[in-house]
């Protein structure tokens, strides 16, 4: 892995784990599926675009319409749009270190309903994510969390669990961009049909929502998409997705400087657990280079 690399993969983690803060700080001034719904429309046509501008086509094949419409429902609506609304009430650094644990809850259903080997390492680093989470969550509801906003998180990161399981092998033809693109349109009419039927619209303008909103669109909806591709272009998605174990140390890190969240022993201690336990999942499933 040479310093590119190295340098896209933290700058992946970084903007994947600043979206908390920044959907944190929207929803405080915004109706969370509105503002979502609006995020996902402008950036999923400009995704589309782009994609036509690198010669990418929306003929999809059968599978991979599937796919958009899975994830789209399960990643951008299910999964963002419970986010987004939980953190009305809860931290953002709390969201993160939820939804860092996709990849330990993605092993596990893998080894349960799909009969994958466990190696050795893979199984440390979950009971290692079992432990980081139990420090976190016990701290977290002696101190007053909201547990509606809590199941919330738990809901949406079991929906894109269950999303990757599904479509585990798909993949997207050389249309990769045009189909996050599509998803995005896809979770954007889901949550548009939601907000209607659950929300009164409600905004307040001013910079900071004008920022963060702006943010969201195309650095972590665009920016983030666009790094990812390269990234996995240049190293392979396995050994791409070893960077996630970053994500609950710069979330709740991103969040305390920024939001001036609150953090404790509890949550260093644990934060750092779960990234030990992703990191270790991850790597055990990287193939060993050949001599």
């Amino acid at each position: 892995m040479d310093i590119r690399a190295i340098l896209m993969g933290v700058a992946f983690a970084f903007m994947w784990s600043s979206a908390f803060t920044s959907a944190r700080i929207i929803v405080e001034y915004a109706s969370p599926l509105w503002a979502l719904s609006l995020r996902f429309l402008i950036s999923g046509l400009l995704g589309v675009l782009i994609a036509r501008l690198m010669g990418q086509t929306w003929h999809l094949t059968r599978g991979q319409w599937r796919a958009t419409i899975v994830f789209g429902l399960c990643q951008n609506a299910l999964y963002l749009g419970l986010n987004f609304v939980a953190m009305q009430t809860i931290q953002a650094s709390l969201a993160a270190i939820i939804a860092s644990t996709m990849p330990l809850l993605v092993a596990v259903a893998g080894w349960l309903f799909f009969a994958d080997k466990i190696r050795p390492l893979a199984l440390a680093g979950l009971l290692a994510g079992i432990v980081g989470v139990s420090i976190i969550m016990g701290a977290r509801l002696g101190g007053g969390v909201d547990p509606f906003g809590l199941m919330l998180c738990v809901v949406g990161v079991l929906a894109l669990t269950t999303a990757t399981l599904v479509l585990r092998g798909a993949t997207s033809g050389g249309n990769f961009l045009m189909v996050v693109g599509l998803q995005m349109l896809v979770g954007s009419v889901a949550l548009f049909m939601a907000a209607l039927a659950f929300e009164v619209p409600r905004v307040e303008l001013n910079w900071q929502l004008g920022l963060a909103f702006t943010y969201t669109t195309l650095v972590t909806g665009l920016l983030a998409t666009l790094v990812w591709f390269f990234l996995v272009n240049r190293i392979g998605a396995v050994r791409a997705a070893t960077f996630h174990f970053l994500n609950p140390f710069i979330g709740v890190s991103i969040a305390a400087v920024v939001l001036s969240e609150a953090l404790d022993w509890h949550d260093f201690l644990g934060v750092a657990i779960i990234a030990l336990g992703i990191l270790a999942v991850q790597l055990s499933k990287q193939k060993p280079t050949p001599s």
